[in-house]
This record gives structure tokens, sequence and C-alpha cells, in this order.
């Protein structure tokens, strides 16, 4: 913890490279959780009201734990050489499935909305009532898929956005978890009223994928070198 809060660490975080890393964090975090929850509120959505809060209840609680436990294991694996490189194809992937998330139409995420706040916003008289009927067991194996990979995205992107600084990296995992502990389905309204918010942080998120690539390639070419030298 020395090292963490040294007057080096405190020092390097009011430059401007620091400084943008905190705002890409920032939107990461504040992206990632609401899209988080609106996955969630699209598996709950089919279910009866009586277990509709119970499943949303259980996948928000299971994304604040899964975040915690990625966090210290994500960030010691990005030291492994290689896996820097391999982080930042897996966020390319996690780019095209927020874009294909955010074609989403819009009354599946109005259904989603309803069931994450228990309101009928669209004044129809029913709260998701055009989504299609589930068990509760398929609503909670959809929520925990969706967990597992959206809390490894999350930890990932900021990993990967706070680069050299941990402070900044420390910041943005309490903040994902404090997010998606607490302001879920307020952050997945905002995201659904403003859009270009989503697409802001795709932007970043599509930005630190490259840069994670970019910065990998170094790390791979001795080892490509010397798998080429045993093959000549």
């Amino acid at each position: 913890m020395t090292s963490l809060f040294s007057p080096e660490a405190i020092a390097a975080l009011w430059t401007a490279e620091a400084l943008t890393a905190l705002i890409q964090v920032i939107m990461i975090d504040l992206v990632l959780a609401g899209d988080n929850a609106i996955v969630i509120g699209l598996a709950a959505a089919g279910l009866p009201a009586e277990q509709r809060t119970r499943a949303i209840l259980v996948g928000i609680i299971a994304a604040t734990v899964l975040r915690i436990a990625f966090a210290g294991v994500t960030t010691q694996l990005l030291q492994i050489v290689g896996l820097l490189f391999a982080g930042g194809v897996l966020l390319l992937w996690v780019c095209w499935k927020m874009w294909r998330e955010l074609r989403t139409p819009p009354h599946q995420e109005n259904d989603a909305l309803e069931a994450m706040v228990d309101y009928d916003i669209n004044s129809d008289g029913s709260i998701a009532a055009r989504a299609p009927r589930k068990s509760f067991g398929q609503a909670a194996l959809q929520i925990v898929i969706a967990d597992v990979s959206m809390s490894l995205d999350n930890v990932l992107a900021v990993a990967g956005a706070s680069r050299e600084f941990p402070l900044v990296l420390v910041f943005g995992l309490i903040l994902s978890i404090a997010l998606m502990g607490l302001a879920a389905n307020y952050i997945a309204r905002l995201l659904t009223n403003h859009r270009w918010i989503a697409y802001v942080g795709l932007a970043i998120i599509l930005y630190v994928a490259l840069d994670m690539i970019w910065r990998g390639v170094p790390e791979l070419a001795p080892a490509f070198n010397a798998a080429m030298a045993r093959i000549a």
C-alpha cells in the first residue's frame, strides 16, 4: 500500500495522461454497469412479478461479487507476456457485443427497464408484458452467464485504460463495484434515455482495445522470433 499511495504515484495523477485515463475509466464503468443492468432486466422480464425482483437482486449481487473476484485476478494476469494482446482482442469482441446490444429494439429495452424498476414506464397497464415467458431457472442461467462475461469485460477494460496508473486502476475497480451494486437500474435508465452516452463509451472501449493490442505486439515479438528460428 505504501507504493500505491507514494508521493510519486499521487503526483502522477495530475498529468494529462492520467486524467485522460481517469475519464476513460469513468465512462467505461458507467456504460458497462448500465449495459449489464439492461441485460439482467431483459433476462428477468419474462418472469412472473413475484420472481422478477428476486432474479434481478441475485443478478446485481452476483455481478458485484464477480467484479471483486475478477479485479484481483485480471490485473495480475495482464502482467503475463501475451495476455495484454489477448485482452485487447477480447475487448474487440466486447465492442461487437455492445454494438449489437445498442441495436436492441426499443420495446425490448422498455421491457428490461420496466423489469428493473418495477414500474409501468409506457403506461400500457402492464410491466414487461411483451417479454417471452420463461422459468426462474432459465432466467437465472442467462443472468449468471451475462454477469460472468460482463464483469470480466468491465475489469479488463478498466485495467487496460488505467495503464501504468495504479491509483486510477483502484478507483476504477471500486467505482465499477459501487455502480453495479448501488445504481445499476438508474444508470440503465440514463443510458436508454441518452443513447449518445453509450456510443461514447463504446468508442472509448474500442480505443482501449486497439491500444492494448498495439502495446501487446512488442511483447510477442521475441517469442515469435524464437519460434521462427526453431522452425528454420
